[in-house]
C-alpha cells in the first residue's frame, strides 16, 4: 500500500454532475486493494462543522483521472478504516 499525505495548502476543484464546483483540502492519497482513494476535506466547512472528510475512488476513463463516489458499503469501510489509521500515524504529538 503507498500513501501520500499533502499539507493543508494542496488544493483540488471538483464539479459535480449539476456543474457545480467545490473546492477540496487533500488530505492524503492511498492505494488500497489496487485502486487509488483520495480523502478530501471541503474547503469551506464551516468551523465548527465536523461532517469529516470525503473519500472518492479515482478511476481513469478516456484517458482521463476521474474521481467517483464509492458506493459499496463494505469498499467504503474498509477505505476509511486505512484512510483514519494513516491519518492517525501521521499526527506528530511533539509539535
Amino acid at each position: 500500500m503507498s500513501e501520500e499525505l499533502f499539507d493543508e495548502d494542496e488544493f483540488i476543484t471538483l464539479t459535480d454532475e449539476d456543474g457545480k464546483e467545490e473546492t477540496f483540502i487533500v488530505l492524503c492519497v492511498i492505494e488500497f486493494n489496487g485502486s487509488q482513494y483520495y480523502a478530501l476535506l471541503p474547503e469551506k466547512q464551516e468551523k465548527d462543522e465536523d461532517d469529516g472528510y470525503v473519500i472518492l475512488r479515482a478511476e481513469e476513463e478516456n484517458g482521463e483521472t476521474m474521481l467517483v463516489t464509492v458506493d459499496d458499503d463494505d469498499e467504503f469501510e474498509a477505505v476509511a478504516v486505512e484512510i483514519d489509521d494513516y491519518l492517525n500515524s501521521e499526527i506528530d504529538y511533539d509539535e
